[in-house]
């Protein structure tokens, strides 16, 4: 074969060789020979940001390498919000218009132009990083099929009685003028003014004056003695807009030791508020309206936004001197959405519902609900998350759910599979619109204009990808999918989720292990973000370090469940490794000539058995570390023998001895395989420039597996031992290389020095060897539990 050259450059090889791997069909499972159980993963769906996926790469690479039918299985999200707000922007900066002014469907069709270039986008983003995806199944959440699969689930839901469309309150942001599900609202901690009113005989306390134009209603806690006296009575109160008459109600819902303790409730406007008028009949009249400005109910103040209400009411408040002090060192927790960052309000809605406390019929007997389908499965151990300990956030969590609002006031999405009766107001489900009311018969009808929440779509993404609800092969054969690798911040976003509606949709679990990532942070430990300008660029580090040292760097050194650092000098220090690995199998191929060896060959020397034997150990490490999802140890084991044994011991030895073609062949040989899922853009290049096109693809060549090794034999460890003390000796002594080094071992060991004494002089030590009484002034120096040097050299020697 032609000599390598010097240094590995990537960007020579990496598009020439994934369109190697395209070209041969051996992305698609269906395309080789399998033995044992299936492996599969649905990529999680980016969005128009895009995500890296290289333990999803690194894990499908090996289970193929293993033979099984490893289906790596990519798609998109419309991801609905985001997408539709991005698009918006572009249109207002370029043409100065919102999406009204272009209607429905020509802004469903600016979104769907925008969609296609940012898919692009993103499956070259996956395609540089050296990802093996079956491309001939790729999806996306607005395909036919899937949105097929979306409306027969909510019309099977709806029928079960576990969707439905009701008027309760909902987290609401006036900026996407559309509800957001409780997970998609953040909570940023600022310090904010608190105020205490007087409200008649008794001092209310709360940090949001603008709600409470209306408050009628004083909620004390049974056991505060403050307040025994006024519990069940009802008084007239001089308030913001004019009298009104106020009435103290006892609920353990209220805090003694917040504020003052009474608190006046505004039940459009809280959660909390909202379920005690539910629960007391209490009025509820909206304050605020979708606008974020307060409405007509509101009365002199209508109109105004939110903080503008706040400095008026306070003015009046003031005026009418029923400000009694302001604490301006408050802590509130702003609740803001997710997506712009707007403070979100709770706002009654009419709005579509899952019920997720409802119980429904499942078989012939037993009747559950969707919250306990979803909590046992991972309680029962069906479902493991690794790390474990986000099996109890899950728990948590669960057990705490609500009703999830899946409906959303946006154009791009789902549209929701209902139509309404103009005539009577009767709703009516289902696949396809009714050609006539069922009840008035009349043919008016209108579809819903809003759209599902992209989660509910996102949910389906295990099995819709695979044609349910069709009963395809593909479902038989690959789902449970067998890995959902995600990062942990969307384990309620969408995790939980997916475990809820397939426990629905087909009574089984979507995935046996959920291994959670990170987030990606710069150097310092900062979040990457645009406003920081920090991020990472994935196209530009690959074209500046190569796919594999990005792969590396994201790889090593990262732990489930922990944020990972990601930045330029890490990134070239795995650039480094890679053009290490590069000149390992390029000195190899220098001395001899090498070949695909498949079984270890004859240890001849100290040098081979112990090779041979930290080999196999190293490969069946790196197995059994892949296999449990330690990722990084089973890197750094690799990284650990391929440098600092193999390279800095076992080759330079293999210059001294020489007559190393069939050990060495067998190395690189088995080496390729183990550093394949790892790097494989180099390994694979290295296979082909050293085995020739006709020894095929590495990336079908099977794994070594319970590799067989020689005995233990400590000869060599001891002989690097007394090497690496030697060198550490002329260091310190600061001896040059021609300063000829005298040195006596214990006599037990003696004699391997004396059999190697070729190996420790030729490892630029310079060393003359002699036995223990042969030397008896000098440095002691202890290398080894049982092994001592005596070591000295002539000071008058030139």
């Amino acid at each position: 074969m032609p000599e390598l050259p010097k240094a590995y450059l990537p960007q020579n090889y990496e598009t020439q060789i994934y369109r190697q791997w395209e070209q041969s069909g051996f992305f698609n499972p269906d395309n080789l020979l399998k033995k044992g159980e299936p492996f599969s993963i649905s990529l999680p769906p980016p969005n128009a940001t895009g995500i890296l996926h290289a333990i999803q790469d690194l894990m499908i690479r090996y289970w193929r390498l293993r033979g099984r039918a490893a289906l790596w299985l990519p798609g998109e999200d419309h991801a609905a919000i985001a997408t539709q707000n991005v698009v918006e922007k572009k249109l207002h900066k370029k043409d100065g218009k919102n999406r009204y002014d272009y209607g429905r469907d020509e802004f469903i069709k600016r979104v769907n132009e925008f969609i296609a270039s940012s898919r692009s986008t993103i499956r070259d983003q996956i395609k540089a990083m050296g990802a093996s995806c079956d491309w001939s199944r790729e999806r996306y959440t607005l395909d036919e099929g899937l949105s097929r699969a979306v409306r027969e689930v909510f019309v099977r839901m709806y029928h079960d009685g576990l969707i439905y469309r009701g008027k309760r309150i909902v987290n609401w942001c006036y900026r996407c003028g559309t509800t957001l599900a409780d997970d998609e609202v953040e909570y940023k901690e600022q310090k904010t003014p608190f105020y205490y009113l007087k409200y008649g005989p008794i001092t209310i306390s709360t940090a949001r004056p603008e709600t409470k134009v209306l408050d009628k209603v004083i909620i004390v806690h049974p056991d505060d003695k403050r307040y025994q006296g006024y519990i069940g009575k009802s008084f007239d109160v001089p308030w913001i807009d004019g009298m009104v008459k106020a009435t103290v109600v006892a609920d353990k819902v209220a805090e003694m030791e917040t504020g003052t303790g009474a608190m006046t409730i505004t039940p459009a406007h809280s959660f909390v508020d909202f379920e005690l008028a539910q629960k007391y009949g209490f009025e509820i009249v909206d304050i605020i309206g979708p606008d974020g400005k307060l409405t007509a109910n509101a009365g002199k103040f209508a109109g105004l936004n939110v903080k503008e209400a706040r400095i008026a009411i306070l003015d009046e408040l003031k005026k009418k001197d029923l400000v009694e002090k302001i604490d301006e060192e408050y802590i509130h927790n702003l609740s803001i959405c997710y997506r712009c960052g707007t403070p979100v309000e709770p706002l009654p809605s009419e709005q579509w519902f899952v019920a997720v406390d409802k119980p429904f019929k499942r078989g012939l007997f037993h009747r559950t609900t969707l919250k306990k389908l979803a909590i046992a499965a991972v309680s029962t151990g069906k479902i493991k998350i690794v790390p474990e300990r986000f099996a109890k956030i899950y728990d948590h969590w669960m057990k705490n759910l609500h009703d999830w609002c899946i409906s959303r006031q946006i154009w791009f999405g789902h549209r929701v599979p209902a139509w309404k009766c103009i005539s009577c107001g009767e709703w009516f489900v289902g696949q396809a619109k009714p050609s006539t009311c069922l009840k008035c018969k009349a043919s008016n009808l209108e579809q819903d204009p809003d759209t599902l929440d992209t989660w509910f779509s996102s949910s389906l993404w295990t099995f819709s990808t695979l044609g349910w609800p069709d009963k395809t092969k593909d479902l038989a054969t690959y789902h449970p999918t067998s890995v959902m690798e995600t990062g942990y911040d969307i384990l309620f976003f969408w995790i939980a989720r997916m475990v809820l509606m397939t426990q629905y949709s087909l009574g089984d679990i979507p995935f046996r292990t959920v291994y959670l990532h990170g987030l990606v942070r710069d150097k310092q430990g900062r979040k990457m973000s645009k406003s920081l300008g920090n991020g990472i660029d994935p196209i530009a580090m690959i074209d500046k370090y190569g796919a594999d040292a990005l792969r590396l760097s994201m790889i090593i050194g990262t732990t489930p469940g922990n944020d990972f650092r990601l930045y330029d000098e890490k990134i070239a220090g795995y650039r480094n490794f890679v053009n290490k690995l590069w000149n390992i199998v390029r000195f190899a191929n220098l001395t001899a000539e090498l070949k695909i060896v498949e079984i270890p060959p004859e240890a001849k020397t100290l040098a081979d058995k112990w090779i041979l034997s930290r080999f196999a150990r190293v490969a069946d490490l790196v197995t059994k570390k892949i296999e449990s999802y330690s990722f990084s140890e089973a890197g750094e084991a690799l990284y650990d023998f391929t440098w600092h044994e193999l390279a800095d011991w076992y080759l330079e030895v293999a210059k001294i001895e020489g007559n190393k073609q069939k050990i060495l062949s067998y190395l690189i040989t088995q080496l390729l395989k183990l550093w394949h899922p790892f790097t494989p853009y180099v390994t694979e290049t290295l296979w082909r420039e050293t085995f020739g096109e006709a020894a095929g693809l590495l990336m079908v060549q099977s794994w070594p597996e319970k590799l067989p090794a020689p005995a233990d034999d400590p000869g060599f460890e001891i002989i690097r031992d007394v090497v690496t003390a030697l060198r550490g000796f002329r260091v310190e002594h600061k001896l040059g290389p021609d300063k000829v080094i005298n040195f006596a071992v214990t006599k037990d060991k003696y004699r391997i020095i004396e059999s190697y004494t070729h190996l420790v002089q030729g490892l630029r030590t310079t060393t003359i060897a002699k036995p223990i009484n042969q030397l008896s002034n000098g440095e002691r120096l202890v290398v080894r539990e049982g092994v001592e040097l005596i070591v000295s050299f002539d000071k008058l020697d030139k």
